[in-house]
């Protein structure tokens, strides 16, 4: 089992629920850390020291306070430490169960394991630990359907910058020139018309709001 563990979150008393578990589990050098600066300084020295994490526990929201943060995110802070030590062990335990983030997280991230906070939420963490020590991916049953394959799931990155930009209340033709903008392609009105057609079809939406509701239900925006 993993003999040296940080737990990153802002709230004491969800790093003492992870602490009781990992405790239970036998892992005592544990590392508790309430922001995700403190969180990535704790894994670069401990790699300095060649006295490595083997395992980071963290959340993916942390609230802002007068602490300027170079990493203001729990999703930040897993890009950066898996960039520069892919071999560090590292579970997301959070309240976000949107489906677009967690598979962002897993697959493009390359977190470990993504469990939900929640009356389970302890339970399937021990499960979690477990899976990921022996090499596995760990994802809590009720968010699962986001490493499936499924035609819900198979937009593009432009398809998500389209129905973000709609959700926002934006007409197509300022999708068109928000799409220039950023040098987006294609970006004329024709093929932002064809695009949203498509979506709508995809999803079965009535109109644009309904299109909107249905991503946002299903956790793509």
């Amino acid at each position: 089992m993993f003999s040296k563990v940080l737990i990153s979150d802002d709230l004491g008393s969800i790093n003492q629920g992870v602490g009781t578990v990992l405790e239970g589990l036998g892992i005592t050098d544990v590392t508790q850390v309430q922001y995700c600066d403190d969180a990535y300084l704790k894994v670069k020295n401990a790699y300095q020291k060649a006295e490595p994490y083997h395992l980071l526990i963290t959340d993916l929201s942390f609230k802002t306070d007068h602490r300027s943060q170079t990493y203001a995110s729990g999703e930040a802070l897993v890009k950066q430490l898996k960039q520069e030590y892919p071999e560090l062990k590292i579970i997301v335990y959070s309240v976000e169960d949107r489906l677009q983030r967690v598979r962002a997280l897993i697959q493009t991230h390359k977190a470990n394991a993504y469990v939900c906070k929640g009356r389970q939420g302890l339970n399937e963490l021990k499960a979690a630990i477990q899976s990921v020590y022996h090499d596995n991916i760990y994802i809590s049953p009720q968010i699962e359907q986001a490493l499936r394959p499924s035609t819900d799931l198979e937009i593009r990155d432009y398809d998500i910058v389209l129905l973000k930009q709609l959700s926002k209340g934006v007409s197509q033709e300022e999708i068109s020139k928000f799409l220039k903008h950023h040098e987006l392609s294609p970006s004329s009105l024709s093929s932002v018309e064809k695009h949203l057609n498509k979506l709508r079809v995809q999803f079965k939406a009535k109109n644009a709001i309904h299109l909107v509701a249905i991503v946002k239900d299903l956790g793509l925006i």
